[in-house]
């Protein structure tokens, strides 16, 4: 198997540092766009493991992007990165630390998600450099506000990566989940215009907004449109009092696929049958669609995704190749170049106050990450 080395590392990740670095994440509320108490943590851990930090700022937040310098003449660096942002509530975060596992116990998200990303990078770093590993030079990318859109990948300054090998560690499951697919993603908001009128005196010289909107949504695709496409209208707002026949109904909507024609064949039914309810209805609409992120598909054969097969299984684990429904900074990576894979860290029930991780998982995403580093000098030297 091309490059994927014969023995795992002799060294071992320290499972009680590695717990302690988790959890001390944890107890850090940061929210999409409040990121700088994290942040400011992350940037001096990464100093201390002998890596050059910059802080780079957009116009909502920043990026931590850190530099480690190789030990070995290989010029290829391997690219690494997780969230710093978890989704909310995360305010006052209770968890516990039981035999098996770290688990939320309050009305929280545990914060998994991206934190075990972030502190099993840090423990991969510390292990290499203490005991003076062979590596090739590392660029390591924690982002914010991922949980919004991707905001701090898309507004990441690429001038400054050089990689074209990269992992992102934000996929949920057990270790070993290699997501070598993700979708598409198109969001869209659509204003129905209808005219307001006395509901008890004079309702017949109205349009019910209200109304046009709920024939739209009972007339659009929804749902499963095939295997590789969905399609959902989340947000409904519209309507000012019980005697007004409502003016205004605003949906918020979105659609994903696999396949980019599809993307589109489904946005054009949906604005379409839209367009012709509207007006069937003498009523008004406006829609502004955005693409979020673009697909992503990594060759069963790729030689990349062959040399981290190698490694899941110098691990000791099974590799298992995912195709999601879900976007994340990989999408936005692999569209600029950076052949990207995104693997589990180990989190699981993400995004709901049942989040927890098993700690064999924490420890053996962790281990992963520093073979993946070691390794990676094999590969691309080849």
């Amino acid at each position: 198997m091309p490059g994927s080395g014969e023995n795992v590392i002799k060294a071992d990740i320290n499972k009680e540092r590695l717990l302690k670095t988790f959890t001390g994440l944890l107890r850090i509320n940061s929210p999409s766009f409040r990121e700088k108490e994290i942040g400011d943590l992350l940037a001096g851990r990464l100093r201390e493991r002998g890596c050059r930090v910059i802080t780079q700022k957009y116009d909502k937040s920043f990026n931590v992007i850190a530099f480690k310098k190789g030990n070995t003449a290989r010029i290829q660096p391997l690219f690494l990165s997780g969230h710093m942002d978890t989704i909310e509530p995360t305010e006052g975060i209770q968890f516990s630390i039981q035999a098996d596992r770290v688990s939320s116990t309050g009305n929280t998200v545990l914060g998994a998600d991206d934190k075990s990303a972030l502190a099993q990078i840090l423990e991969a770093l510390a292990v290499l450099q203490e005991n003076d590993l062979p590596h090739g030079d590392i660029e390591i990318v924690f982002t914010s506000a991922e949980e919004k859109g991707l905001c701090g990948a898309k507004n990441l300054d690429f001038k400054r990566i050089r990689s074209r090998y990269g992992l992102v560690l934000d996929s949920g499951g057990s270790v070993g989940k290699l997501v070598v697919a993700a979708p598409s993603h198109i969001t869209y908001e659509m204003r129905i215009t209808g005219k307001a009128a006395h509901a008890g005196i004079e309702p017949e010289k109205g349009i019910n907004a209200i109304r046009v909107a709920a024939e739209v949504i009972s007339a659009v695709p929804n749902g499963r449109i095939d295997a590789g496409t969905t399609a959902n209208i989340g947000i409904i707002n519209g309507g000012t009092a019980t005697n007004v026949v409502p003016k205004e109904v605003i949906l918020h909507g979105e659609l994903r696929s696999h396949d980019y024609k599809n993307l589109h064949n489904t946005r054009r039914a949906i604005f379409d049958t839209a367009r012709r309810i509207v007006k069937k209805n003498k009523a008004g609409i406006h829609i502004d669609d955005h693409e979020e992120y673009q697909s992503f598909k990594i060759s069963e054969h790729d030689r990349f995704l062959e040399f981290m097969d190698g490694v899941v299984k110098r691990c000791g684990i099974t590799p298992v190749h995912a195709i999601t429904g879900g976007g994340s900074d990989a999408n936005i990576l692999n569209k600029r170049g950076i052949k990207t894979i995104n693997i589990s860290t180990g989190m699981q029930k993400v995004h709901s106050n049942q989040e927890y991780i098993l700690l064999k998982d924490l420890y053996k995403g962790s281990l992963l990450v520093l073979n993946a580093i070691t390794g990676f000098v094999k590969f691309s030297g080849e």
